[in-house]
């Protein structure tokens, strides 16, 4: 049993290289204008580094059919096969047009967890609501108006609704949330990109982001669900077809119920990893740095089990 901790606490570093490995990959494009590219350098770097990883592993998020991705597609098997099995959820570059703009909060994530327990979301909308830890269990709730979210999360705060900051996508679509958050006096703070990021910045009070929600990628909210397994904190969501195309992915990733409201523990559960690095200057994390000789790195690495939450800084020669 010790042997095996050991080899955990191992698990929890190594996936940290390997968004490391993504991130110095996507920051030699930041600013070039060029998000194929840089995203085309993440996936290749992260599939390399991979292949040094010592687990049996599935690829449940990840870049697409395998007939749309030629590696890091869903189902593709990584690592060295002579570890535990698992799942894993990923992307190599969270925040293309960030890192093509030279715009903040571009991260490389990867989440890990026992075989069996990470939702295989199709690459549709999901329908999204989180909030960071310390809270009654179900103080908001997906099927709540945005006002009474708001209201009811204040309450628990113990602050009127004007202190609570809602982070939503900057998207047409959701006009209505911003007016009604604006309504009850709420702050709104908008990003351009990255509901990952958007989703984690609520488990950290230095944000000062309280609540998320809104309509974002469904992959992506499986690796926001990992972080906040990690750390503690709810969310909740619902998977959003546009069309018989999204309906027939759903079908073949084995969702039955296309109106299911999703809970924390049905989007990740078994025992989770989750590490991220900074591609350009965040919130919560630094961007890569070119130095003359050395190359700096900011990556936060967690695992649910033990809720340990590290940021480590790697400073190591040019690559």
């Amino acid at each position: 049993m010790a042997d095996a901790e050991f080899l955990d606490r191992i698990l929890t570093m190594e996936i940290g290289r390997c968004t490391e490995a993504a991130a110095v990959a996507a920051s030699k494009m930041i600013g070039r204008g060029d998000k194929n590219g840089a995203d085309h350098a993440a996936v290749e770097a992260l599939r390399r580094a991979f292949d040094k990883l010592d687990v049996d592993g599935t690829v449940v998020i990840g870049e697409g059919e395998r007939d749309e991705a030629p590696m890091l597609y869903i189902g593709e098997p990584v690592g060295t096969r002579k570890g535990p099995a698992v799942d894993i959820a990923l992307d190599p570059l969270e925040g293309t047009d960030l890192t093509a703009k030279g715009m903040g909060n571009a991260l490389a994530v990867v989440a890990m967890a026992t075989k069996g327990t990470m939702l295989h979301a199709p690459d549709t909308y999901m329908d999204k609501i989180a909030v960071g830890p310390g809270y009654p269990e179900g103080v908001v709730d997906l099927d709540a108006s945005v006002k009474d979210n708001i209201t009811e999360l204040a309450r628990a705060k113990r602050v009127k609704p004007e202190d609570i900051t809602l982070c939503v996508l900057d998207r047409e679509r959701h006009q209505h949330i911003i007016e009604a958050a604006r309504g009850v006096g709420a702050r709104i703070m908008l990003i351009p990109d990255g509901d990952v990021a958007g989703v984690f910045h609520t488990t950290e009070p230095a944000t000062g982001i309280d609540l998320y929600m809104g309509q974002g990628g469904a992959p992506e909210g499986v690796l926001a669900a990992a972080a906040l397994r990690c750390v503690g904190g709810q969310m909740q969501g619902r998977l959003v077809f546009r069309n018989d195309d999204e309906k027939a992915r759903a079908a073949k990733a084995g969702i039955t119920d296309l109106n299911r409201k999703y809970a924390l523990m049905d989007l990740c559960g078994g025992d989770v990893f989750f590490a991220a690095t900074g591609v350009t200057n965040g919130t919560m994390l630094d961007g890569v740095k070119w130095e003359k000789d050395h190359v700096v790195m900011h990556t936060v690495v967690m695992r649910s089990k033990t809720g340990t939450i590290r940021y480590v800084r790697a400073r190591t020669k040019r690559w």
